[in-house]
Parts: structure tokens; sequence; C-alpha cells
């Protein structure tokens, strides 16, 4: 479930007047996502998405975000547009949330990725690296390493509860990040949750990307870890090596890594795969059950973090 907030019709009618949206249809809530509510708008003008913002985001993230969806669809990266308000301003106020209006990207997203889907992710994902590489505007991302320290902090003491023996087990990936996280790599913004589920397709065509309200300023080589994460795995949890190596050829289309960049995956994958398994573990230990927030299963993530342990060459992703 991701409605949050309910809207009425009435005060969305009052909110869209200050839009040049036309006159409201018909609305209806999305339950997809997890972090804000999402409704579907079809108005006289056209069809729409808004979205209001919940707790966990900081409305003074929004102009990086919004701004970033705005300078990459300049630079031809196919994602939604914010709706500007008669006011000039992207960001205006609905049932005492901040709430925008976003165009509605044509697609859907792939429950069952093929090889071709995972090449064209890779293609998208080095084309909005370089895209993004003028925005003015830099966020820092709140969940790099520190980030995770304090969810694991707040989740230690409970893990075991999960998976004997697991807070020994994570402890241990923490003493080799302090270690031997990479530094110095190229950066710049990188998407930071580009899931299947924020990629439409039209058929086998890449339509268009969406949510980019994880967006940062970090690692390209580590936003691609994230992909090979994501996009990568079957729901065995195995490592799909035809995948990987077409996700990684997509990529090194149009962005080639750097020598230190493929020797740094690994650790970066890993890396990932432990911040995806903290935020569902501490939304597992913390939030009630029947809660509106939608709880997700560590365990995946786990098994994910497990195997990158074991990799000792980049190769072993299918990095050609």
């Amino acid at each position: 479930m991701a409605v949050y907030t309910d809207v009425s019709e009435g005060e969305l009618e009052t909110f869209l007047l200050d839009y040049p949206a036309g006159r409201l249809l018909s609305y209806k809530g999305i339950a997809e996502g997890s972090e804000n509510s999402n409704f579907l708008l079809h108005t006289t003008a056209g069809s729409f998405i808004l979205t209001l913002y919940e707790k966990r985001v900081d409305r003074n993230d929004l102009p990086f975000f919004l701004g970033l969806m705005d300078h990459l669809a300049s630079k031809g990266i196919s994602c939604p547009l914010p709706v500007k308000r008669s006011d000039g301003e992207l960001v205006g106020m609905l049932a005492g949330r901040p709430a925008a209006l976003i165009t509605f990207l044509e697609g859907m997203w792939m429950r069952r990725p093929t090889v071709g889907h995972c090449r064209a992710v890779g293609v998208a994902l080095a084309q909005l690296h370089l895209a993004g590489m003028d925005f003015p505007l830099s966020r820092p991302n709140s969940l790099s390493i520190d980030g995770w320290r304090k969810l694991w902090q707040a989740s230690h003491d409970r893990a075991d509860e999960v998976e004997p023996g697991l807070a020994a087990e994570i402890d241990e990936d923490f003493a080799a990040f302090d270690s031997a996280w990479p530094s110095g790599l190229p950066a710049g913004v990188i998407h930071a949750d580009l899931f299947p589920d924020n990629v439409f397709f039209l058929g086998e065509k890449l339509s268009g990307l969406i949510d980019f309200y994880f967006a940062c300023n970090d690692l390209y080589a580590y936003d691609v870890a994230t992909c090979l994460n994501a996009w990568c795995f079957e729901k065995d949890f195995s490592f799909n090596l035809t995948k990987g190596t077409a996700l990684l050829a997509g990529y090194q289309s149009v962005r080639p890594l750097s020598d230190a960049e493929k020797q740094a995956l690994p650790l970066l994958a890993r890396g990932s795969a432990l911040r995806f398994m903290l935020t569902r573990l501490y939304d597992w230990l913390t939030i009630p059950d029947g809660a509106l927030v939608q709880k997700r299963d560590p365990i995946e993530y786990i098994r994910r973090l497990r195997f990158h342990r074991t990799i000792k060459s980049p190769s072993e992703y299918g990095l050609k």
C-alpha cells in the first residue's frame, strides 16, 4: 500500500487550480511504492501523477529531486516532468503534505526482466550519469556508509531475531568497509534506486525512468552495483551471469568503466546489498504489523550480500 494520506475530491480540485492541468475527471491511489502517497489523475488536459511527500522525505531535498528530473529531460533522458504552478514553483501543499504534479509516463515495469531489458537498463543508467554531469545542484547520499551505520545501530540488538548470528556477520561487513571502501572513483549524480519498478518499458523498448527520490551525488560504479543487485538475481537468489553481462555491456557501450571502477565493483555490490538489507531490516524490526508502510523481507538481500562476499574477480559479474 502506498497511499498514506487520503485526498478528497474537493481538496484536489482546489489544488489543481494553481496548475495548467485542466479540470479533474477522475483520480485513484497507486498501490505500488513505499515512501510517498501517489495518485493517478485524469483531467481534461491529460494524465498526471500526483505525489504527496510523506515524513521520510525532507522537503529541503525536493528542489534537487524535481530539478534533476527537469534537467535530465532537457538532456534527452525520458523521465516524468514536474509541472510548474502558476507562481512558478514546483511544490505546493495538499492535505497537509508537500505535493507535486508530475507528467504521466507511458509504459509498464517488468516483473520478469529479460536479458534485453537488462542491457537497456545499463545503457539508460550510463546515459543518466552523463546527462547529470552539469546539473548545478548537489545532494549527499544520506544512505551511504554513515547512514548504514545509523540503521545498524538501531537494528543490531535484534538482528539475530531474523537469523541467528546475523549481528556478528554484519559487524564483519562494516569492518571490511571501514578499511577498504573505495575513494577517488568517478562520481556525480546517481539514481541510487533503479529497481525494475522504477524503469518503464513499452514491449522491449525502454520508455523511461521514474522515482528520483533517492537520487544523490555518489560513485557512478556504486549505481552500477545497485543495478546488478536489482536486476540480475533470480527468485531463487542465484546470480544470472547472462543478465549481468548484458547490463554491464550496455552500460559500457555508453560510458566505459575505468580499471579502478571495475576492481571496486565486488565491494561496491556488497555495500549496495548491505544498504538495501539494512533499510528492510530496520523496517522489519521496528514497524508494527498492519502499519501502512510496506515492509519487505530482508532475507533476500542477506542472500545477495553473502554472494558478493564470495566474488574474487569482477569478471564473475560478466564484466568484459
